[in-house]
């Protein structure tokens, strides 16, 4: 069965609670998405926001404190939420990516550090108290005083599973990043397996159909293709004869169900789970929205990205990549007015920009 752009586009949008404001707690949605992107502190915030029929601040900054959801490297090695629940078995799960990332990044910087000295002392430095990076990383320096400072630190985070407790990643609450060992901060040791297919089926759940290559892009794993053939899922082929992965229950929406607005914020996951991401936006607007390691805040029209946006000092910037007709500049506005609220800017204005050419 072939599914083109529009029906994989209105699949999406519904497994990411995005058809509809959901009346899912936001640790259901959080569970649901697997992990939000926290490289950013307001970003997950946005994010619920946006997919939630009732959410406020102190619900996700509730659940931070009260331990049910944590902030550390996950996915692709960079920072998520993720509930503690899933956090214990997706950690061990990403260990292979990230040291892969530290080695490509600081192997040559620590090429005569003992990697095992390196993770003992670390959890013997951070046993039982909580430490900054640079505190962590002076520490470290003490032992090896002839390393670049920048690889000890975060060679550190990438080897030891830590989490970055609150207040640190709390809405509008930066500063030096905590870390604190996992299993003491959860009461509870990480999981020994490694549940690759508990993985390719949530990613399914939350971000299907999709083909090898972009489980592969969202997880940051690689040689996925056989723990996939292997599972027992059903197969569709999209337009360009890619096959595409599913659940075997689980349903399609069909391609002329309404998308309404939405905000998505910088570094949303859907704009990063595919590979391909013809279904969400034109290889165009993919160069202006993804910039390096960077991911910049966008709006959907008609369920697709028609542009970017920032909040800065009360003044909402929306920037449309082509022109919108009334209807959906109404729209934009409305939901915009309900964004500017949220962000404590309740009589916060608008502004448009010229359509860019992406």
């Amino acid at each position: 069965m072939k599914l083109n752009r529009r029906v994989l586009n209105r699949t999406t949008l519904d497994r990411q609670l995005l058809l509809a404001r959901s009346s899912l707690s936001p640790a259901r949605a959080i569970e649901r998405l697997v992990a939000l992107q926290g490289q950013e502190v307001n970003p997950p915030y946005f994010g619920l926001w946006s997919r939630l029929a009732s959410f406020a601040h102190d619900d996700l900054t509730s659940l931070l404190y009260g331990r049910q959801v944590v902030r550390g490297s996950l996915l692709r090695g960079t920072q998520h939420l993720a509930l503690a629940d899933d956090y214990r078995w997706l950690r061990p799960l990403m260990q292979a990516p990230m040291s892969r990332a530290r080695q490509a990044g600081f192997g040559r910087a620590t090429a005569g550090v003992d990697l095992d000295e390196l993770v003992t002392l670390a959890r013997g430095h951070l046993a039982g108290r909580t430490l900054t990076r640079p505190q962590l990383r002076d520490l470290l320096l003490e032992r090896w005083p002839d390393v670049e400072p920048l690889a000890l630190g975060w060679s550190a985070q990438a080897l030891v599973p830590v989490v970055h407790t609150p207040p640190n990643g709390i809405w509008n609450r930066g500063g030096a990043t905590p870390f604190t060992l996992a299993e003491e901060w959860l009461g509870r040791p990480l999981d020994d397996a490694l549940p690759v297919e508990r993985l390719v089926t949530r990613y399914l759940a939350a971000f299907g159909p999709a083909s090898v290559m972009d489980v592969q892009m969202w997880s940051g794993l690689t040689r996925l293709r056989p723990v996939i053939d292997a599972m027992s899922l059903r197969k569709y082929h999209d337009t360009e004869g890619r096959v595409l992965y599913d659940l075997p229950d689980a349903p399609l929406a069909e391609e002329d169900v309404p998308a309404p607005v939405r905000f998505l914020p910088a570094f949303d996951n859907l704009i990063v789970a595919y590979a391909d991401r013809t279904r969400m936006m034109t290889d165009e607007q993919r160069k202006a929205v993804c910039v390096g390691a960077v991911i910049f805040p966008t709006f959907l029209v008609d369920g697709v990205v028609a542009g970017m946006w920032n909040i800065k000092d009360g003044v909402l910037d929306l920037r449309p990549f082509h022109p919108l007709p009334e209807p959906a500049r109404a729209e934009l506005a409305a939901e915009g007015a309900g964004l500017l609220r949220f962000a404590g800017a309740p009589d916060g204005t608008i502004t448009w920009w010229r359509p860019s050419a992406a």
